[in-house]
C-alpha cells in the first residue's frame, strides 16, 4: 500500500494505558481483572506519567491523528523526537509560574521499544565539495540517530501502526578522532553535546525562537526519517534491493510525506539532496517527486509565529541545504518572474530568501513552492487566509493547491475514554457506530425533546462536575460549589487567546456582586487554566493577574459562594480529560482572524458544554453545523477587525465610555489585586491602554452582554440542556476520522477502509 509517513516535532501523547484499552476492547475485562485483586484501575492510570512531547493544539492534533489514520486502517508512521524532557510541568508559587523539568522517563517507558538494529547516521556542520561526478558533502560531524517504537492501535479493527521518535546518540568515536586526542576524559565528556539535541522540547507555542539547538532537532529528525523511508521503499516488495534499481518513478505513488507546520520543512531540500547526490536522479525529475510526495499543513496565522532561518545558521550547519534552497527558490523566481513581468515587488514578496540586514530563509515559502497541496484553516472564502495571509501571492499563482481542511479530534480519547458516562447514555439511544463515525450523532436530534434524555444528559454532566469538585479538592485543597455554572477556559497563555477579556468579566462580575450583595445571580466557579511560555513576560503577568484576582474574589465574605476564580495548575492532556467532561461554558474568544482552528472548542462541544465564543476558527464551523443561536457568539468578525485596523484602534475611547470596564482596569493598575505590590500589574495595564494588538476593550462589551445571556439560560436548566443536547448533536463533523479521511483522499490518494483485518489467532486470507 501507499506508505503515509506523518513528520512532526510534537506529538502530544498524554497516558497510553487507558487508550490502549479502549481501543483494544479490554477496557470492562481489566477493569474486573484488577477489581478481583483487589486494586482500583483508577488508581492505576493516575500513576502514569504523560507523554508531554507538545506544547499544544499541533502537538496534540499530530496524536489524534495517529489514532484516526490506525482507525482507518491506513499505513501510517507517525515521526518525531523521543524528548528525554517533555513540556516542563508548571507549579504555582505565591501567584507566579515556576517551571519544573519534566522527568517522564524517570521510572521508564513501557510502551516504547529501543531499536538499535535501525540506527542511523545524521550529519551536521562540513562543507561542500564539487566534483565532475557530482557534489559531495564532506568532513562533517554526525550524530546517531536510535528509533524507540510506540504501538498506535486503532479502534477494535486489529491494526497496530507505529509511532517511531529518534533519539540523539553519539557515535563511539565521537570527539576521539581530532582534536581531542590527548583528552581522553573531555572527549567522553564531550558526547553531550550531541546527545544534547534530544534532550528537551522547546516550550514555545506559536512563537518562532531561532535557535541554533532547535534548527539541528528539525534536521535531525528529518535525515533520519528520510533515509528510514527509503530504506523502506528500497526493500518493499514492489521495489527490490539490487543495486540497478535506482528508480524513484513510483515513489510518490508509494509514499506521502506530511510536514505538520513548517518545523519539518527540510525534508523539501533533504529528499532532494538524496534523490540528487546520493541516488543520481536528474534535478528537474527530483524536483517533480519531491513535489508529489510533500504536504504541509499551515497551523497558524501569527507572523511572529513563521519560522525564518537566518542565512548564516545555514552556511555553518547545513551548506548544502542551503545551495539546494538556493537553486529552488531561483527556479521558482524564474517562473514568477515569465508570469508577472517587471513586478519586482512580487518576487520579493515570494521569494524563499528575505533580504536585509539579516538574510533569512522564509520556511513557510520553501513549504509552499515544495509541496503538491498545503492545507490551511478557515474558509478559503474568508478573506483571512487569501488576503491578509502569508499565502496571498502563492494563492494567486497555484490556487488549486490550496485546500480547507477543518481539524477534528479522536472521539475514542475524547469521549469514550473521558467521559463514559455521556458515551453509555448516547449508546443506548443510537448504537456504538457513532465511535468510528461521528456524524451518528445526528441521530441524537430526535431526543431533543425526550424528556427522560434531557434528564439523563444533565445527570451526567452533574456527575462529571462532582468528580472534577472531589478531584480539585483533593488535590489542590480548593473547595467548590458544584451546583455552580463551571465556566472554563483551557489553552495556553497567549495575548491573542485573551484569558485577559475572560478576568475582565470576573472583575465585573466580582463589582456587580459587591455593588449589590442581596441580589441573586447565577453563581459561577471560572476556571482558566494553561502554561505560559517561561520567555513569554506577558503571558507569566497574565497568570500573576489571574491568580492575583482569584485571591481577592475567593476571601472576600461578600462573595460568598456566588463567584470563585480557580487557576488550574500544570494544564495537560490527563487534566483535560478530567476538567472537559465537567465544563458547562467553554470559553472560545480569540479576536477573530488569530486563532487558525483550535480543537479545544470541539472537545467541550462533544461533551456537553456550551460555547461562548467569537467567529474565529473552528467556532465558525461549530456554529454552522449547530446553528448560531446554539452558541454565544459575540464580537467583531474578521471585517470589523480589519476595519478598526484601517480606522486605527484606541483603547482609551472604550475606557471613557464604558464604566465598568474603567472600574476594572483602574482596580488592576492601582493595586487592588495586588495591595503588597500596588505597581505589579502596569505592564498589562499599558499594554491594554497602548499597545494591545489583540483589541480587548472593542470586544468587552459585546462580552460582558453575552455572557449575561448564559447566566439567563443556565436559569432554565431544560433549556440549557436542549441546546447541549444540540450541540452534541452536530458535533459530528469534528472527528479527526473526518478529517483523515479527507486528507487521505484528496491529498494522499489513498481510500481509508472500514474493514477490521482478522485478529493475529486467525489466518490472514
Amino acid at each position: 500500500p501507499q506508505r503515509i509517513y506523518y513528520l512532526s516535532l510534537e506529538f502530544y501523547m498524554g497516558r497510553t494505558l487507558q487508550n490502549t484499552m479502549v481501543n483494544l476492547g479490554l477496557q470492562n475485562a481489566c477493569d474486573e481483572a484488577i477489581y478481583q485483586l483487589g486494586l482500583d484501575l483508577e488508581e492505576l492510570e493516575e500513576i502514569e506519567e504523560d507523554a508531554g512531547l507538545g506544547n499544544g493544539g499541533l502537538g496534540r492534533l499530530a496524536a489524534c491523528f495517529l489514532d484516526s489514520m490506525a482507525t482507518l486502517g491506513l499505513a501510517a508512521y507517525g515521526y518525531g523526537i523521543r524528548y528525554e524532557f517533555g513540556i516542563f510541568n508548571q507549579k504555582i508559587v505565591d501567584g507566579w509560574q515556576v517551571e519544573e523539568a519534566d522527568d517522564w522517563l524517570r521510572y521508564g517507558n513501557p510502551w516504547e521499544k529501543a531499536r538499535p538494529e535501525y540506527m542511523l547516521p545524521v550529519h551536521f556542520y562540513g562543507r561542500v565539495h564539487h566534483t565532475p561526478h557530482g557534489v559531495q558533502w564532506v568532513d562533517t560531524q554526525v550524530v546517531l540517530a536510535m528509533p524507540y517504537d510506540t504501538p498506535v492501535p486503532g479502534y477494535k479493527n486489529n491494526t497496530v501502526n507505529t509511532m517511531r521518535l529518534w533519539s540523539a546518540k553519539a557515535p563511539n568515536d565521537f570527539n576521539l578522532q581530532e582534536f581531542n586526542m590527548g583528552d581522553y576524559i573531555e572527549a567522553v565528556l564531550d558526547r553531550n553535546l550531541a546527545e544534547n539535541i534530544s534532550r528537551v522540547l522547546y516550550p514555545n507555542d506559536n512563537f518562532f525562537e531561532g535557535k541554533e539547538l532547535r534548527l539541528k532537532q528539525e534536521y535531525f529528525v528529518v535525515a533520519a526519517t528520510l533515509q528510514d523511508i527509503i530504506r523502506r521503499f528500497k526493500s518493499s516488495k514492489f521495489g527490490c534491493r539490487d543495486p540497478v534499481r535506482t528508480c524513484f518513478e513510483t515513489f510518490p505513488d508509494k509514499v506521502a510525506i506530511q510536514l505538520n507546520d513548517t518545523h519539518p520543512a527540510l525534508s523539501i531540500p533533504e529528499l532532494m539532496r538524496i534523490l540528487v547526490d546520493v541516488e543520481k536522479v536528474d534535478w528537474d525529475k527530483a524536483w517533480e517527486i519531491t513535489k508529489r510526495t510533500c504536504a504541509y499543513t499551515n497551523h497558524t496565522v501569527l507572523p511572529e509565529a513563521l519560522e525564518r532561518w537566518p542565512v548564516s545558521m545555514f552556511e555553518k550547519l547545513l551548506p548544502r541545504h542551503l545551495e539546494i534552497i538556493y537553486a529552488l527558490n531561483q527556479m521558482h523566481l524564474d517562473r514568477v518572474a515569465a508570469l508577472y513581468p517587471g513586478d519586482i515587488d512580487r518576487l520579493r514578496r515570494m521569494s524563499v530568501i528575505e533580504e536585509g540586514d539579516c538574510k533569512r530563509i522564509n520556511m513557510a515559502h520553501l513549504c509552499v513552492i515544495g509541496s503538491h497541496a498545503l492545507r490551511v484553516s478557515g474558509h478559503l472564502g474568508q478573506p483571512s487566509i487569501v488576503r491578509s495571509s502569508v499565502f496571498k501571492d502563492f494563492y494567486e499563482l497555484e490556487p488549486e493547491k490550496f485546500q480547507n481542511k477543518t481539524n477534528g479530534i479522536t472521539p475514542r480519547r475524547w469521549l469514550l475514554l473521558c467521559n463514559p458516562g455521556l458515551a453509555d447514555i448516547i449508546a443506548e439511544k443510537i448504537g456504538e457506530g457513532f465511535i468510528t463515525d461521528l456524524s451518528q450523532l445526528k441521530k441524537l436530534l430526535e431526543f431533543i425533546d425526550n424528556e427522560s434524555f434531557i434528564r439523563d444528559v444533565a445527570k451526567v454532566k452533574q456527575e462529571n462536575k462532582l468528580k472534577f469538585a472531589a478531584y480539585l479538592e483533593e488535590h489542590y485543597k480548593v473547595k467548590i460549589n458544584p451546583m455552580s455554572m463551571f465556566d472554563v477556559q483551557v489553552k495556553r497563555i497567549h495575548e491573542y487567546k485573551r484569558q485577559l477579556l475572560n478576568c475582565l468579566h470576573a472583575i465585573t462580575l466580582y463589582n456587580r456582586i459587591r455593588c449589590n450583595p442581596s441580589k441573586s445571580c447565577v453563581p459561577r466557579t471560572i476556571m482558566i487554566g494553561g502554561k505560559a511560555a517561561p520567555g513569554y513576560h506577558m503571558a507569566k503577568m497574565i497568570i500573576k493577574l489571574i491568580t492575583s484576582i482569584g485571591e481577592v474574589i475567593n476571601n472576600d465574605p461578600y462573595v460568598g459562594d456566588k463567584l470563585k476564580v480557580i487557576f488550574l495548575e500544570n494544564y495537560r492532556v490527563s487534566l483535560a480529560e478530567k476538567v472537559i467532561p465537567a465544563a458547562d461554558l467553554s470559553q472560545q474568544i480569540s479576536t477573530a482572524g488569530t486563532e487558525a482552528s483550535g480543537t479545544g472548542n470541539m472537545k467541550f462541544m462533544v461533551n456537553g458544554a456550551l460555547t461562548i465564543g467569537t467567529m474565529d476558527g473552528a467556532n465558525v464551523e461549530m456554529a454552522e453545523e449547530a446553528g448560531e443561536e446554539n452558541l454565544f457568539i459575540f464580537g467583531m468578525r474578521v471585517e470589523d477587525v480589519e476595519a478598526l485596523d484601517r480606522k486605527g484602534y484606541n483603547a482609551r475611547e472604550y475606557y471613557e465610555s464604558l464604566p465598568e470596564l474603567r472600574q476594572a482596569i483602574d482596580q488592576i493598575s492601582s493595586g487592588f489585586f495586588s495591595p503588597r505590590d500596588p505597581g505589579c500589574f502596569k505592564d498589562v495595564v499599558n499594554m491594554l491602554m497602548h499597545h494591545d494588538r489583540f483589541k480587548v476593550f472593542a470586544d468587552y462589551e459585546a462580552y460582558i452582554k453575552c455572557q449575561g445571556q448564559v447566566d439567563q439560560l443556565f436559569m432554565d436548566p431544560r433549556e440549557w440542556t436542549r441546546k447541549v443536547i444540540r450541540n452534541i448533536a452536530c458535533s459530528g463533523k469534528f472527528s479527526s476520522d473526518r478529517t483523515i479521511t479527507e486528507y487521505a483522499r484528496e491529498i494522499w490518494g489513498v481510500e481509508p477502509s472500514a474493514t477490521a483485518i482478522p485478529p493475529p489467532n486467525l489466518p490472514r486470507n
